[in-house]
C-alpha cells in the first residue's frame, strides 16, 4: 500500500483542540483528527465521509450526529477520529444522490444500492490498520455500532466497543431499522 502522509497540524474546533494529519491513499485523502498525548489504549472512531449528513445536516441518516458525538466524546476522553473518504458507503456522491432518488420512490438504502449495481456496503478498512500502525497503536476502544468495522481490524486488539447513541428522527427511523435488521448494526 502506497500512502503519502502530511505533516501534523493544530486543529482548534468547537468540540475541542485537536491535531490533524492526512493520509493519501491513491486518490483518496483520509484524515486523522486526534488529541495530543494519546493514551496507550485510545478511543477510536472510524467514520466514513457523508457530505450530506456531516456538512449539510441531512436528517435522512445519522452520520452527522455520530461524527459530532465522536468528536465531543474524544475531545473529553482522548483518542482519534479516522475520517475515511468513502462517501455513500463508498459508492461516491453521484451514486449516493441517485440512491436517494430511489429511496424517495420507496426503496430502502440497501435496495437502492442494489438497483444501482452495488452491494449494500462497498466500504473497506485496510487503511485503518495502516494508520493505527503508523501511530504505533495495537489496542483500541472502538467507538462504533457497525460489526463490519469490528471484524475488519484483524491485527488490532479491540478491548472495548463503545456504542454511539443518537436519537432517531422521523426522516431516518426506517434507515436505522434497516441498518439494524439487514446490516446487523448494534443499535
Amino acid at each position: 500500500m502506497r500512502v503519502k502522509i502530511s505533516k501534523e497540524a493544530n486543529l482548534p474546533t468547537k468540540y475541542g483542540d485537536f491535531k490533524i494529519q492526512c493520509f493519501k491513499e491513491g486518490h483518496k485523502e483520509h484524515l486523522v483528527i486526534f488529541t495530543e498525548n494519546l493514551p496507550d489504549i485510545p478511543i477510536v472512531r472510524v467514520h466514513s465521509e457523508c457530505l450530506t449528513g456531516d456538512t449539510l445536516g441531512s436528517k435522512k441518516c445519522d452520520c452527522g450526529e455520530q461524527l459530532e458525538f465522536a468528536l465531543n466524546f474524544i475531545a473529553k476522553n482522548s483518542g482519534m477520529v479516522i475520517y475515511l473518504r468513502q462517501e455513500g458507503r463508498n459508492i461516491g456522491l453521484l451514486n449516493k444522490v441517485n440512491a436517494y432518488a430511489l429511496q424517495d420512490k420507496g426503496y430502502d438504502t440497501i435496495e437502492a444500492n442494489h438497483q444501482l449495481g452495488f452491494s449494500a456496503d462497498e466500504r473497506t478498512y485496510e487503511i485503518v490498520e495502516y494508520i493505527l500502525n503508523y501511530f504505533n497503536i495495537k489496542k483500541i476502544k472502538l467507538l462504533t455500532n457497525n460489526p463490519k468495522k469490528i471484524e475488519s481490524l484483524k491485527d488490532i486488539e479491540i478491548v472495548e466497543r463503545i456504542p454511539i447513541k443518537v436519537k432517531p428522527n422521523p426522516h431516518n427511523k426506517e434507515y436505522l431499522k434497516i441498518k439494524k435488521d439487514k446490516m446487523g448494526h448494534l443499535l
